[in-house]
């Protein structure tokens, strides 16, 4: 067969080009409009369909496998590939490519062989031609479009396969033949199928179709508009609106999206504004286009209900032409084509789910006899409907099924009615429970149905306590943040797990100005989301904001610093966000801004070191720095940075509160340079954290000394898991019976501490007149200690708490600490 022979056939006029049923191949190709879709390959790399395809069949792989749902474009990229070659563009290692449609093969009866296979799948082969097939098969290119319209199974095991070219045999022995390397061995394959169980019976590479990513879709938009204005318009509302749904990625759903957008911006008419709006257009159009009177457009809706309740119910995709007589289509076959499809001569199949689970749910609306009860209504079709809840949500609502009302006539208030008390009911039941995925569910019927006082009416606390949002899609966003603004200003939103991209960020800015706290703990925060959420911050009300656990490193966080000195921020989390000292100079631009309100700075486990702390500790120096609390364990501090530490403590400025230690290298020199400070009437530091930083008994003793010096403010100390025993708590407790001593709360678990210091303990606490809570866990404390513990602490009734967990004690002793309800064991 002559290239041009090819090339005619497959740039053929074909079909016309319908709303719901996209562009022929053909057109798209003629047009010269094409656009290359996405492929996933088996190493999940993303690579251009065509330059896939290419590679692997100019390579040593003989068979390539492509595999897509409804509408990704499959056709039309096989259609190119096969013209290109045509053409001389591409593939020129092949002297022959045969295109074969697979639902035109399964109704051939009988045995033929390979040549007239060839020749009945419309390739004028001459004979010579075909010796060379024989004789060169690595230069033979099989073509092979919709494997899931073959109804035989292509399992070798199933038949005897034939290697000869003159054997004939079934077609179904053929193909098996054929894929399987038995016939025409060296030849290559292209399959392009929907997922289908034959696709486990071919050898080879296997490629995913994802159709069209967002910049494919754009380039698809610009093509599709003649005016670049209507065709931003068009996209940025698309990828606003509908962009989060996997089935945007389909080329033939953007082809239904453009015409709809086309003929509403050419009749100025309100773009939709979700997925049930657009469907509203979209039948609102086909009804119209038809020209049909009021009740043959019911009766005509009616019956695609009924049929689209069969093919939900029994999940098949399609319905033989007795089936369709039944539905009560007789009156209006000439209108079905705008709906369905047809597949040979016997069987009809709606043009895509989408419109065949939105006929159903309006079906339920026009026609009580039939569809009686909600939940029975979704319990029937919940096998096979995904979004008809959604549908219905939708169109419970009058402002959106109005337009559907003036051609199809009256909606059924009680249908309505019961669809909103059942929808109320769930909802309760939902939130009462804790299945996040039955909760996101929620409001994205919500978000369909577009009421806002609705949202106010289910969504009252306590229906709705705070929730910790996981692995949120984009679409759940979407439906989150509409229900969040709907609701006004909210104490606190929790995200956590969940990729924060720009798209994200931009459908949860609105949500997070309302927010008086943002948590996005856990979650893998993106760089150009950075500025978004700075900005959101900075134009909202909010106060904290959590980013702990995060990916967010320095250069995103110096991103986020330039938005954040002019926010009401109050409190910053940036724990385990794998800082280094690089970002702190752009913490310290934020503390010493005019505008800042940062009290609490949380930063432990990252890697800022002395360096970075110097800098934190400078800019305390400045009367704009409102830094009360500040919570940095575990990031690679020594002794080194207790200088700078002490001297904005000097300063006079510094309105530090409270800080933590934890875990760093201080060591006694660094604790003894604090203690200089500690002494300044000017320092007004209340609480220390000085947990497991390598201290010994000696520094103990300069700490004792600093809190009895009658200047000193500290009324919380944590020296717990400090290696210090008897020795170096003795001065805490020379401390505690001082009556300059303010300590409220005392910390010194695990310092191996033993009985022989619980006469010093129990003297010093009788002497005490503010300590409330003390510290004993994980020491070696035996029975003998208890009497005299359980005596003073019977006497100490304004100490609320004393705990002795985890020491050497029996069960013997339980009962005596039973007598002291301050005691815990």
């Amino acid at each position: 067969m002559e290239k041009v022979d090819v090339l005619t056939r497959i740039l053929k006029a074909e079909d016309t080009a319908t709303i719901l049923g996209g562009q022929s191949p053909a057109s798209v190709i003629n047009s010269g409009k094409y656009v290359p879709v996405t492929a996933k390959t088996q190493k999940d790399n993303l690579r251009c369909l065509d330059d896939a395809i290419r590679t692997a069949l100019c390579g040593e792989i003989r068979t390539v496998v492509v595999v897509g749902p409804e509408g990704s474009g499959k056709s039309t990229a096989l259609h190119k590939l096969v013209a290109d070659w045509a053409k001389g563009e591409c593939l020129q290692n092949f002297s022959y490519v045969f295109n074969f449609q697979f639902k035109e093969m399964g109704s051939s009866a009988g045995e033929l062989c390979l040549e007239t296979l060839i020749q009945q799948g419309h390739h004028q082969i001459p004979p010579e031609s075909m010796c060379l097939v024989a004789e060169k098969p690595e230069g033979v290119l099989f073509v092979f479009d919709g494997l899931d319209e073959y109804k035989h199974s292509l399992d070798p095991s199933v038949h005897t396969l034939t290697s000869d070219l003159n054997q004939p045999a079934s077609v179904s022995c053929l193909l098996a033949s054929l894929l399987d390397g038995a016939l025409l061995k060296g030849a290559a394959f292209l399959v392009v199928t929907r997922p289908t169980d034959n696709v486990k019976f071919l050898k080879g590479t296997q490629l995913e179709m994802l159709g069209f990513q967002k910049q494919q879709r754009q380039v698809y938009f610009n093509n599709f508009f003649t005016d670049h204005a209507a065709a931003n318009k068009a996209f940025l509302h698309m990828e606003r609106t509908l962009g989060f749904y996997d089935f945007c990625a389909a080329p033939k759903f953007c082809w239904t999206v453009c015409s709809i957008y086309k003929w509403l911006i050419d009749s100025d008419t309100k773009l939709p504004e979700t997925l049930s709006q657009l469907f509203v257009h979209i039948l609102v159009l086909l009804i119209q286009t038809l020209s049909l009177s009021k009740a043959c457009s019911r009766g005509l809706v009616l019956a695609l209900g009924r049929m689209a309740s069969h093919c939900l119910h029994n999940q098949h995709s399609s319905c033989s032409k007795h089936a369709i007589d039944s539905f009560g289509f007789q009156q209006n076959l000439t209108a079905v084509d705008s709906f369905l499809t047809v597949q040979g001569e016997e069987e009809f199949s709606f043009h895509s789910q989408l419109i065949q689970e939105f006929v159903l749910a309006v079906a339920f609306f026009l026609d009580v006899s039939t569809y009686d009860d909600v939940e029975k209504m979704l319990d029937n079709h919940k096998g096979g409907a995904k979004l008809l809840d959604f549908f219905m949500s939708g169109l419970s609502e009058p402002a959106q099924y109005r337009l559907l009302e003036d051609l199809l006539g009256m909606f059924s208030s009680d249908q309505i009615k019961g669809f909103k008390s059942w929808f109320k009911s769930s909802s309760e039941k939902t939130l009462r429970e804790y299945n996040k995925s039955e909760h996101y569910r929620c409001f994205h019927l919500l978000h369909q149905s577009q009421n806002e006082s609705l949202v106010k009416e289910i969504l009252t606390p306590p229906a709705h306590p705070r929730v910790l949002h996981e692995n949120l899609r984009l679409q759940d966003c979407v439906a989150l943040n509409y229900v969040i603004t709907c609701l006004g200003k909210r104490e606190t939103l929790s995200v956590s797990r969940t990729s924060v991209l720009r798209e994200t960020m931009e459908v949860l800015a609105p949500s997070v100005s309302l927010l008086h706290t943002v948590i996005l703990s856990n979650c893998s925060i993106y760089k150009e989301s950075v500025p978004l959420l700075a900005s959101a911050v900075s134009l909202g009300v909010t106060r904290e904001l959590d980013l702990s656990h995060s990916n967010l490193g320095d250069e995103k966080l110096q991103i986020l610093c330039t938005g954040l000195g002019k926010t009401e921020l109050h409190r910053l989390n940036l724990s385990v966000c794998e800082l280094t000292a690089a970002c702190c100079g752009d913490l310290a631009s934020v503390l010493t801004s005019e505008t800042s309100q940062l009290r609490i700075l949380q930063m432990m486990f990252n890697q800022i070191g002395d360096q970075g702390f110097t800098k934190l500790c400078e800019a305390m120096h400045s009367p704009n720095c409102k830094l009360e609390e500040l919570e940095i364990p575990n990031c690679d501090l020594t002794a080194a940075s207790m200088e700078a530490f002490a001297a904005s403590l000097y300063s006079g400025e510094s309105k530090l509160r409270r800080i933590d230690f934890k875990d760093n290298m201080i060591g006694d020199s660094g604790v003894q340079a604090l203690c200089k400070a500690l002494r300044q009437p000017l320092c007004k530091l209340q609480s220390l954290g000085l947990t497991r930083c390598e201290l010994t008994p000696a520094v103990f003793n300069d700490l004792g000394s600093v809190l009895k010096n009658g200047t000193c403010q500290i009324k919380s100390l944590h020296l717990d898991i400090n290696s210090v025993g008897d020795k170096g708590v003795k001065y805490l407790w020379d401390v505690v019976a001082h009556p300059s001593c303010l300590l409220e709360e005392l910390n010194v678990e695990m310092t191996e501490l033993t009985d022989a210091c619980v006469e010093d303990l129990c003297a010093a606490l009788r002497d005490n007149n503010t300590l409330k809570r003390l510290e004993l866990r994980n020491n070696c404390l035996t029975d003998a200690a208890v009497p005299a513990i359980v005596q003073v602490m019977k006497e100490k009734v304004s100490m609320e708490e004393l705990n002795l967990k985890y020491n050497d004690f029996s069960e013997d002793v339980f009962e005596m600490f039973e007598k002291c309800h301050n005691i815990r064991y």
